[in-house]
């Protein structure tokens, strides 16, 4: 889509959701950065693709269509060849019985593409303008299913003769080699699945293939034992690894283009008692973390985080295990406090999240670029905001308050069990207790659970044995009568959090719960959930909590506390959320037992 400044800049003008200084400021951020409006407003989260598309659709008069890949005939979508397709971001996505065709173009603008397109279909087009992701999410239909032709190039090695591990040929591993072809297609599957992971394991008869999806590890595909050797020299090749080393772990990374979206993958190798394992992680460069209460905050967390955000020097810590999300909620926040006027530096390991106008630096120990020796670099470098990746030591620690007093915005992560127990960390690593009650603003405490899919979720009556079970597990009183929960869920359902789904509870109990349904489709069986959200506690330093640290409470003294003054634990976040609809008691259960 082409939407030249001067009519976005009218467009945001009209739509009355932008003041007039921040559409000039971010003219101005586009001419020094060189690029087009409506590419920086996208980067920043101002506005959907959708509702930017939208919004120009109206303008220039041209109706907008989301295009739904599986109603689309494959007759249909076939007319336009795949190459010219692709070349102009066009899909054919339906034809009326009186011979009128239906075309959806990213850039309908596009007078040469749109004709050279005509003369291929016919002249009686009606056309339509759709988002890039909509487009170029239906263009996969062309290559068909990534999983089934996996499968025929598995079956087609099965019979290959059996090869040492040190005679593999450049043959076996070249660009056009079936191996090569097997290697494209586990990514393809692989980024189509949403899997974070790819976990390729040499087993004695076997190399077992696994994804984690949504935070689960699962095996999606056995290949040929005899195709292991090959297997991992061409990913070695991709990831600019020593082909003929096999005694120690190496670490690599490359990048692969799939749908128009560029993924990073970071490779990590391990010799194991039956071969080399692979692990690759999939870092998509193109995502952008979304808003905060995208991610599943609401009400009390959310309010206290945003009042923390809006301080101008102070500590912000996110706790949790790895894999809980920490980075995620922090570049959301970054994401909304970034502005022009403003001077991010972070220190990371790894970048996972690239940001306009983030200075990011990647730690790198073998250098010396430790998160202690970037940090003492960042503070000369007239920072605003400063990220650390993780607080590691008491060195790290140590400047990290530092910072927070002297003026800055500090965010950084602590590997802890739940908010609390941050603060007694800290202490550890040799920080006074009068420094931490003076530069901590909050402390997150999170998980990540699957996410319900709402259409396909299943309703159910909790039996009493259940609800006894979940008064116990979320530590609720029996004189309560529910009447707390029930004001909890009817404040969520205010926040949006469920959708319009009914209410769950009264204040006498819990009359639904909802679980996940088992669906069956071309993958196999698997279980109706779709994606993650998280589930979250936020203590907010209070003047109360900063006496109980001064006075050296334990974390459990603390955390009473800040419950006392509204905090919900995760354990609690996470039974409204189940209440609502979002996810499973289970599913919380899983992640928050210690």
């Amino acid at each position: 889509m082409h939407i030249s400044d001067g009519t976005l800049e009218k467009l945001l003008t009209q739509s009355n959701r932008f003041q007039s200084s921040d559409i000039s400021a971010l003219i101005d951020e586009g001419k020094k950065s060189h690029k087009p409006l409506s590419q920086l407003v996208l980067e920043k989260n101002l506005i959907s693709e959708v509702d930017l598309v939208k919004m120009f659709a109206v303008y220039s008069g041209i109706p907008f269509v989301e295009i739904k890949p599986e109603e689309i005939p494959p007759e249909v979508l076939t007319v336009i060849p795949e190459h010219i397709a692709k070349q102009y971001n066009a899909i054919l996505f339906k034809i009326d019985p009186d011979g009128t065709k239906h075309l959806a173009m990213e850039d309908p603008d596009d007078i040469q593409a749109l004709d050279f397109i005509q003369k291929q279909i016919g002249e009686n087009t009606k056309t339509y303008i759709a988002t890039h992701t909509n487009i170029r999410n239906t263009l996969e239909k062309y290559g068909g299913d990534a999983g089934k032709r996996l499968s025929k190039v598995i079956d087609i090695q099965k019979d290959d003769d059996i090869k040492p591990e040190e005679h593999v040929s450049a043959d076996d591993v070249s660009e056009n080699s079936p191996i090569a072809q097997t290697i494209n297609l586990l990514l393809e599957y692989a980024v189509k699945s949403g899997a974070s992971d790819i976990h390729i394991e040499p087993r004695e008869e076997y190399v077992q293939i696994r994804y984690r999806i949504d935070g689960i590890l699962k095996e999606v595909n056995r290949l040929p034992r005899n195709v292991h050797a090959a297997l991992v020299s061409r990913i070695k090749i991709l990831a600019n690894l020593k082909i003929d080393e096999r005694r120690v772990p190496q670490d690599g990374r490359f990048k692969i283009n799939v749908s128009g979206k560029q993924y990073a993958l970071r490779v990590s190798t391990l010799p194991i008692a039956d071969g080399e394992k692979i692990v690759m992680r999939i870092l998509d460069e193109s995502h952008q973390a979304p808003p905060l209460d995208k991610l599943g905050y609401w009400g009390y967390s959310l309010n206290t985080i945003q009042d923390a955000l809006h301080q101008p020097h102070g500590m912000i810590l996110v706790t949790g295990p790895t894999g809980s999300g920490k980075s995620t909620s922090l570049f959301s926040a970054l994401t909304q406090l970034n502005k022009p006027d403003v001077n991010i530096s972070t220190i990371e390991d790894p970048v996972e999240y690239k940001m306009v106008g983030v200075n990011q630096t990647q730690t790198n120990d073998a250098a010396g670029m430790t998160f202690a020796h970037g940090l003492r670099a960042l503070l000369r470098q007239d920072p605003n905001i400063i990220m650390v990746g993780e607080i590691r030591d008491g060195e790290t620690a140590n400047l990290g308050v530092q910072a927070a007093l002297t003026g800055h915005l500090v965010f950084s992560t602590l590997h802890t069990n739940n908010a609390a127990t941050a603060l007694p960390r800290l202490l550890d690593m040799d920080i006074e207790p009068f420094l931490i009650a003076s530069v901590v603003r909050v402390i997150v405490g999170q998980r990540l659970v699957r996410r319900l899919d709402p259409e396909t979720r299943v309703a159910y009556q909790p039996t009493d044995e259940e609800k006894q079970a979940i008064v116990k597990m979320f530590g609720l009183r029996a004189d309560q009568d529910f009447r707390y929960v029930h004001e909890l869920e009817k404040q969520a359902a205010a926040a949006g959090v469920g959708g319009n789904a009914p209410l769950s509870t009264t204040p006498e109990g819990i009359t639904t719960l909802y679980k996940a349904a088992i669906i069956e489709d071309e993958n196999g069986k698997h279980e109706g959930y779709a994606g993650r959200m998280g589930i979250y506690e936020v203590l907010n330093n209070t003047l109360a909590i900063q006496k109980l640290i001064t006075a050296n409470a334990t974390s459990n003294e603390i955390q009473a506390q800040a419950i006392k003054e509204g905090m919900l634990t995760m354990q609690a976040d996470g039974l409204i959320k189940a209440i609502r609809g979002e996810t499973t008691i289970e599913e919380v259960m899983r992640v928050t037992k210690e």
